[in-house]
């Protein structure tokens, strides 16, 4: 088996268990809070005290996002390597686009994980650097989103958009799985930069921005589920060619 065969098989499996990965902490999410109830309305004590007593769980569910993040990359950079064999440069670009998301997410969600935590029972305590750590948990707010934190997530995310439109013609492949990601995707970059337009032009509120925004970003999920099955097919198709499984 060539080097190439290997690395396509071994990029393969990357974006699968990637994708497995990806809806395992998807499911997780939904039971581990990121923030305080309620937290773009909730005051600024409301949040310290809410942090300070529960530091550990909001910490596990950043760490959770953290896997969700880097495992959500590994997709990605499957589809990359994927419309890399029928439009070399738009694979380059689009791998380029992954990397530059993963440092987009990766900043706020190292701060959640290490900052935020400390801030809180910084301010809490009243130890010392208090006086610092109050203006910065404000500005690092993770419900508010126009907040420095939340600002990343969305350019995060952005990069997505511009990856699904970047990557949904030439991902429009031979089988089923594949057509339907790059549909999925393909509508969310659209879907994504309508947002952004109609925020720009303040036809969308603050309060609105999350609901519309994350709930665009759901249709990540479509597209992870859709790879999945394709990634498993790539990965079956040498033992498909010698008949070693059921075609």
């Amino acid at each position: 088996m060539g080097a190439t065969v290997t690395l396509d098989l071994q990029i393969n499996r990357l974006g699968f268990w990637s994708a497995v990965v990806a809806i395992a902490t998807t499911v997780i999410t939904f039971f581990i809070p990121l923030d305080v109830p309620d937290g773009y309305n909730a005051s600024h004590a409301d949040r310290i005290a809410w942090l300070s007593a529960n530091s550990s769980t909001f910490i596990l569910g950043w760490i959770n996002q953290i896997v969700a993040m880097l495992s959500l990359s590994g997709v990605f950079f499957g589809i990359a390597w994927h419309i890399s064999k029928r439009d070399p440069l738009r694979g380059i670009i689009a791998a380029l686009i992954v990397f530059s998301s993963f440092i987009a997410f990766i900043i706020p969600k190292f701060i959640a994980v290490w900052t935020i935590p400390l801030l809180a029972q910084t301010i809490s305590t009243e130890a010392v650097g208090a006086d610092l750590a109050d203006p910065l948990l404000r500005l690092l707010n993770v419900s508010v989103p126009f907040s420095l934190y939340t600002s990343f997530d969305y350019l995060g995310f952005w990069l997505y958009a511009v990856f699904g439109l970047l990557v949904a013609g030439p991902l429009y492949g031979e089988n089923m799985s594949a057509k339907i990601a790059a549909v999925t995707i393909g509508i969310f970059g659209l879907l994504y930069h309508g947002l952004l337009a109609a925020l720009l032009l303040g036809t969308i509120a603050p309060p609105e921005i999350e609901s519309l925004f994350l709930g665009a970003s759901g249709l990540l999920l479509i597209v992870v589920v859709a790879m999945m099955a394709s990634f498993r097919r790539i990965m079956f198709l040498p033992l498909l060619a010698t008949g070693s499984v059921p075609k």
